[in-house]
């Protein structure tokens, strides 16, 4: 099949690249010229394990090219898969939905025989329909199908999820959609993989459905543990028990300083908005949105706290900034909240993450980027893990107290334990949802 994928950010660079592995010809098109030019150079502009690899394979195979020249692909395609961004709109709180539709205009003009238009982005219900009104209106003489296949892949493991996926779910109104659709996917069909075929609106109301339940599940733990805090409960066997339960699982329990990156936050945000524009509040969403907002700011009570109530003046050395490890996404990160309140308040703040430079050096002014966890910490007043890297969860906590003027951590990921910490020679320690010394 030939496939054209218009946007090469996370979603659409992931999903063509994948797609030309499976033995499709894919072109993915991208107006900006210095990023199609990063990719013909055979580097990638995010951070994602195997990614590159991967892109470079196919290249050279022949099976996966760049452009900036929408018109050819679009014209000699079976399929041309839509994945722009989809953020959320200023203002409103909306998703921002202009540059799905002006992909569609321009994909209309440009139909030269029966395609299958995809749209890979995250949209409100009834976007799809949208969407081929505009065709329609556009282009009166195309002959095309609109087929909703919202994406779920987690960052730092996409590759693996869109090679091995829990299920796929395509939103069709054709049979002739859905021929070419499991053309496409072959590969996972023949696999068994759950491929769960819907109506345009349950396709798209899925994807909104599923992150805010994940959001939810983190949100829910992160006010167990503020409890468990007070109580005496050490929250990491309160998930361990409740997730030993078939029906409730172990995965999106972990409590931490809240969720960010670059699909919860407005999801969420997106389907709050869908709720109240038809008259059904989604109150449980709304909640779960603003206790994620408290959960960041009661992260830097705690930081305040383990310093003695204050950081100003304070020297303190940030391991992790990122969303998540595995990523170089920093979109509504813990750290984009919580490291700028701290500098603001006066401390000196020193960042060390193995990818999070190259955006966090726009989103966190005012820090010092460090490659090094001892330098960092050398004569630090606090240490915080943010995000659990793999290289933070094997530290030498001996060196690293040692070497602190005030050996003191704020574990905001529980990546120790409280005996670690003391062993280690740390004055204070404090997490999330446990008690931590001295007493909190």
């Amino acid at each position: 099949m030939k496939i054209a994928m218009i946007g090469t950010g996370y979603v659409g660079l992931v999903s063509g690249v994948c797609f030309s592995d499976f033995g499709h010809e894919v072109i993915c098109v991208d107006k900006d010229p210095a990023k199609v030019s990063l990719l013909e150079s055979g580097k990638v502009p995010i951070y994602e394990p195997g990614l590159e690899d991967l892109m470079i394979r196919n290249v050279e195979a022949g099976r996966l090219s760049f452009t900036g020249d929408l018109p050819v692909p679009v014209g000699e395609a079976d399929a041309v898969f839509v994945a722009v961004g989809t953020p959320t709109r200023r203002g409103d709180g909306h998703a921002d939905l202009s540059f799905v539709m002006a992909a569609a205009k321009e994909i209309a003009q440009h139909i030269a025989s029966y395609t299958v238009i995809v749209i890979k982005s995250t949209v409100p219900v009834g976007t799809n329909r949208q969407v081929k009104e505009i065709i329609q209106a556009t282009n009166p003489d195309a002959e095309f199908d609109v087929v909703s296949n919202p994406e779920f892949l987690r960052e730092g493991a996409a590759i693996d999820d869109f090679m091995r996926p829990d299920r796929i779910v395509v939103g069709i109104e054709t049979e002739r959609a859905a021929d070419v659709m499991a053309q496409i996917y072959r590969p996972l069909y023949l696999r068994e993989f759950p491929i769960m075929t819907t109506d345009l609106e349950t396709a798209e109301m899925i994807k909104y459905a599923a992150n805010a339940f994940l959001a939810t599940k983190i949100t829910f733990i992160n006010e167990i543990a503020a409890l468990c805090e007070r109580v005496g409960a050490d929250v990491k066997m309160v998930s361990k028990g409740m997730g030993l339960d078939g029906r409730i699982g172990n995965k999106f329990l972990h409590a931490g300083p809240g969720y960010g990156g670059s699909c919860f936050p407005k999801d969420t945000q997106a389907l709050a908005r869908i709720g109240q524009d038809h008259s059904v509040p989604m109150q449980l969403v709304e909640t779960v949105i603003k206790v994620n907002d408290e959960v960041k700011r009661r992260m830097i009570d705690k930081i305040e706290d383990a310093c003695g109530g204050s950081v100003n003046g304070k020297t303190i050395a940030v391991l992790g900034v990122t969303f998540k490890p595995n990523t170089d996404d920093m979109r509504d990160a813990p750290s984009v909240t919580i490291v700028p309140v701290l500098v603001g308040r006066g401390a000196k703040v020193r960042v060390v993450d193995p990818e999070g430079l190259r955006e966090g050096q726009a989103l966190l002014p005012g820090v010092v980027w460090q490659d090094d966890v001892y330098a960092a910490g050398k004569e630090a007043d606090a240490v915080v893990i943010l995000t659990e890297w793999n290289a933070f969860r094997a530290l030498d906590l001996e060196r690293l107290a040692r070497d602190m003027a005030t050996p003191v951590m704020a574990d905001l990921r529980n990546v120790y334990s409280v005996q670690e910490a003391t062993q280690a020679g740390f004055e204070v320690y404090v997490s999330v949802g446990r008690v931590g010394f001295p007493a909190e």
